[in-house]
Order: C-alpha cells, then structure tokens, then sequence
C-alpha cells in the first residue's frame, strides 16, 4: 500500500513530458518568488518599522485581485492559456528587475508599492491559467495529482525560498533577492516555450463567445446554482481575509514579539513552507479529493493559528508554523482541485477565478487588518482573531457537509 501511495505521488511527473518540463521550471521560479516574497515585506520594515505599512504592502500587492479578477478567468478560456502564461511570466520577471532597481538607488516606497500593484495584476492572470494550462498538460485522470504537485512546487519553495533570502539578506542586502527572482524567471520561460503544443490535451470549449459581461455573468451564474462550489468559495474568502495572512504576521512575530534578524525570518517562512510541502505531497498521494480532507485542513488550520497566539519562544513558532502550512496546503490543494474537476471546460477559467478573486480581494482587507491587529495587541491578538474565524469557519462547513 505504501509503495503504491508513493507511485500515485508523482505518475503525472513519469507520464507527461510537458508536464515535466513545467514541473521544472516552475520549481527554480518559485524559490525566486519566495524569497523576493520573504524580502519585500522586511524592506518595508527596515525603512519604516511599520506594521501597519507591511499590511499597505499586501494591500498593493492582491487589491488586483479585486479589480481584474472576473476578467482574467474570461482570458483564461479565450486564449491560448501557454502564451498567455508566458506573457505574465515575462511582467513579473520585470517588476522583480525594477524592485532590485529602486532598492539599489534607494527610490521612493511610493515606487515599491506600485511595483507590487503591477506584479500583482501579473499575478491575476497568471493564476486561472496556470491552473487551465495544467488541465492541458496531464488531463482530467490525472488532475488532482498534478494539482497537488502544483501544490508541492509551491511550497518547496516556501522551504527553499526565504530561508535562502533570509541568508542572502544578511550576507547581501535585500536588493540581491529581487535580482535572483528576476533571473529565476528564464527558467519557466524556456520550459514554456521548449511545450511541444501538439501533446497538449484539448479543450471542449464550445463555439459561443459571448461578450466580457456576458461571460463573467455565466461563470457567476453556474457558481451560484452549485452548492458544492458556494462552499468551497464562502471558505476561501474567509481565509483570504484571516488565515492566509501568515505572511504579514511572520515578519511581525520575528521582528516585534521574537526581536530576532534575517535567518529568523528564513526559519520561520522555511518552517511553514516544509508544513505546506508534506501537506501537498500526501494530498498529492490521495486516489480522489476528499470533503473530509479539505475540512480536517481548515480545522487544523484555525487550531494552529490561535495556538500561536500563546507563543513567544522561536522554535515553538517553528513548529506550529509547520502545522499551519501542511493545514493549509491540504485545504488549499483539495478545494482547487474539486473546483477544476467540478467546471466543464468552457468555464474552468471562470470558476478558477472566481476562487481567486473572493480569496485574493479579501487578501488586501485581511493584510491590513491584521497589520492593524499586531500593531494594536501584537501579534498575540492578530494570531487570536484569525484564528477564531477560521476555526468557526471550519465548525460551519461540517455542519453543512456532515460525512462525505
């Protein structure tokens, strides 16, 4: 049974050139996000030791979300989802070089936060296809493995990634992050235009196209009408505005409750990224996605953030950080998988970014809010109320789901 759990993990891997190719680019891409994610938030607390400005940089960073959302899922299932990825691929690579440009010559914060705008409209379309694009690469069957993997790529580099900032921060300064994420970016760019377009799986599209309106109000409306899917999107925007918010709240806890440096920061950031990797590699293993999965993910989440709220020493942080991304990487992986398998294909993009789009916009409120939070009652009371609302939120969604 365990040999046969380890094969299930990684077939879309053995299966699909294409597939592997994206895999790999992807994995070296990532580390120079995280770290240039792990960077970001430290420049802003070094030049104004501001929670609260941490907070206005997440705002930046997802308020995309919230603008472009609804239209990005209508390109997602219009265009040619591989060249449209690396159209987005090639913005980002350009925000990380102008980030690396304006920390270099000590520019203006008013110039990293509308860098962070930008990249984050970058990442708005990027997301629904990357998500249409694996469909493409591995296929319905496989699906919910490569999600998982997806997952996986993630969250390798949210163990790889900031530790490695953390060390070149200190060694380098935190202009070096943004130029190795820049350069990161050839990776999945070359992996991208090396696809043999032929291997790819088709789409059944349909022949309509209806007007941008028009579109966005058919995928709110095959939403709407599907229990399943109003569930899993009720959940992600209350995580999106509680309990995703770790990434604001760990800078805080290393510099204001822990008053360590650098390689705290890695750790901790490291930490939740190995959680979130073995949560997506045993989601990864799983036959088919699970309701029972998705909501032991959502409680274990809310359990582990309030029980940071009681924390003041690193190595327990650690640990409990590592509950917390293996929580939310399985929550996170088994709903985006329900949703791809659930859409047909001509809405896939739609329903993808509708997800995005509760989970994403709520980010931006979330970020601030917690900011205020940990600037108001530390991080004691930012950690508390997220928690809290997850929590409930998880005791909500078994009420409504019972045993399946």
């Amino acid at each position: 049974m365990a040999a046969s759990g380890r094969g299930r993990t990684f077939r879309s891997l053995r299966n699909h050139r294409n597939y592997r190719l994206y895999f790999s680019g992807q994995l070296v891409s990532v580390i120079g996000t995280w770290m240039q994610d792990a960077a970001l938030p430290w420049l802003i607390l070094q030049r104004t030791h501001s929670s609260l400005q941490v907070g206005l940089l997440l705002f930046c960073r997802y308020v995309p979300f919230s603008v472009f959302g609804l239209l990005s899922g209508v390109a997602a299932d219009r265009f040619d989802n591989r060249r449209l990825l690396m159209a987005t691929q090639t913005t980002s690579m350009c925000v990380a070089a102008g980030l690396a440009t304006v920390t270099l010559l000590h520019g203006p914060l008013a110039l990293v936060y509308c860098l962070a705008v930008v990249g984050g409209t970058a990442v708005v379309f990027d997301s629904p296809n990357r998500q249409a694009l694996t469909f493409r690469l591995v296929g319905r069957e496989e699906l919910p493995n490569a999600v998982a993997l997806n997952s996986s790529i993630f969250n390798a580099g949210r163990v790889i990634g900031p530790a490695a900032g953390g060390v070149v921060i200190a060694a380098a300064g935190v202009a070096a992050c943004f130029v190795v994420n820049a350069a990161s970016f050839l990776a999945v760019l070359s992996a991208l235009a090396l696809m043999r377009p032929h291997e790819l799986y088709r789409l059944d599209r349909g022949d309509e196209r209806p007007a941008a309106l028009a579109a966005i109000r058919e995928g709110i409306g095959y939403v709407r009408h599907n229990r399943s899917l109003r569930l899993i999107l009720g959940t992600a925007a209350v995580v999106g505005l509680a309990g995703f918010n770790v990434r604001v709240l760990i800078p805080i806890l290393t510099a204001k409750t822990l008053h360590a440096g650098p390689h705290t920061l890695g750790f901790l950031f490291a930490c939740f990224g190995l959680g979130a990797l073995c949560g997506a590699l045993v989601t990864a293993s799983a036959e088919r996605p699970r309701w029972r999965r998705l909501l032991a993910g959502l409680g274990g989440l809310g359990i582990a953030l309030l029980a940071l709220a009681l924390q003041r020493s690193t190595w327990a942080s650690g640990a409990l950080l590592l509950v917390v991304g293996a929580a939310f990487s399985t929550w996170s992986a088994t709903g985006q998988t329900m949703l791809q398998l659930t859409a047909p294909d001509a809405l896939r993009g739609r329903v993808v970014s509708l997800y995005l789009l509760v989970f994403g916009g709520f980010s931006p409120i979330g970020s601030v809010l917690s900011g205020w939070l940990a600037g108001v009652g530390g991080t004691r009371l930012a950690f508390l109320v997220t928690g809290l609302c997850v929590a409930a939120t998880a005791v909500y969604d078994v009420t409504r789901i019972g045993g399946r």
